[in-house]
C-alpha cells in the first residue's frame, strides 16, 4: 500500500485498485454469502481499470476520472466511474469494518459481525430489495473459527488485518471527502 500514493501525496488509479483486487480472495472464502458484494467491488474494479486502461497517462490520479465525468455532466450515469469508485469505497468500508469487528469481537460469530459491519457502512445507502438480500445472505455466512483458518494463511492474520485497516481506511475516507466535494458521496443505490 507504500506505493497508493504519488510524490505530491494523491491516489494513484492502479496502485489503489490492486489493493482493492487484492480482498477479492478473501470475499471468496465467505462463499456464497459474499457471492453480491465479490460481483460488484469485481465489477467497479474492472469499470475503473476499463477506464484507465484508455489513457493511463491521463487516468493516473483517481480522481482525474471523476473530475472528467462531472466536467461533461455523466457522473451520476449508473455506469459511471463516479459510481463506481463511490461503490467500491463503500463495499471496502464494509469490509474495513468487518475485519475490525474480527478483531474487536473475537466473541462475535460472524453473522453478528457481518450484520453489525453492514450497518455501519452499506445499510442506510441501500434500498428495501438489497437490505433484505443481504439479510439472506448472511445467514450463509461460514463459521467463524473456520473462516480465519481459511483466511489464515501462515502469517500472523491479526496484525495483518489491523495493518490493512489502518493504513487502508484512511484511503477510503479521503475518497469519501472527494466525493462529497463534488455532490457526490450521498448519492443512494437506485
Amino acid at each position: 500500500m507504500e506505493s497508493v500514493r504519488s510524490v505530491e501525496g494523491e491516489i494513484l488509479t492502479k496502485p489503489f485498485l490492486d489493493v482493492c483486487k487484492l480482498i477479492l480472495p478473501v470475499i471468496d472464502k465467505f462463499g456464497a454469502a459474499m457471492a453480491l458484494v465479490k460481483s460488484d467491488v469485481g465489477g467497479n474494479i474492472t469499470r475503473l481499470e476499463s477506464k484507465y486502461s484508455t489513457n493511463p497517462l491521463e487516468y493516473k490520479l483517481l480522481y482525474s476520472m471523476v473530475r472528467e465525468e462531472v466536467k461533461a455532466k455523466t457522473e451520476k450515469a449508473s455506469s459511471s466511474c463516479t459510481n463506481g469508485l463511490l461503490w467500491l469505497t463503500r463495499a471496502m468500508d464494509f469490509l474495513v469494518e468487518l475485519f475490525r469487528n474480527l478483531l474487536e469481537h473475537p466473541d462475535w460469530m460472524m453473522p453478528q459481525v457481518c450484520t453489525d459491519s453492514y450497518g455501519k457502512t452499506l445499510k442506510k445507502w441501500h434500498g428495501w430489495l438489497a437490505s433484505s438480500s443481504f439479510t439472506v445472505a448472511i445467514k450463509l455466512a461460514p463459521d467463524r473459527k473456520k473462516f480465519m483458518e481459511i483466511i489464515g494463511g501462515s502469517g500472523d492474520l491479526n496484525a495483518d488485518m489491523a495493518k490493512f485497516c489502518t493504513t487502508f481506511s484512511p484511503l477510503l475516507g479521503e475518497n469519501h471527502k472527494f466525493l462529497a466535494s463534488v455532490g457526490l458521496d450521498n448519492l443512494k443505490a437506485s
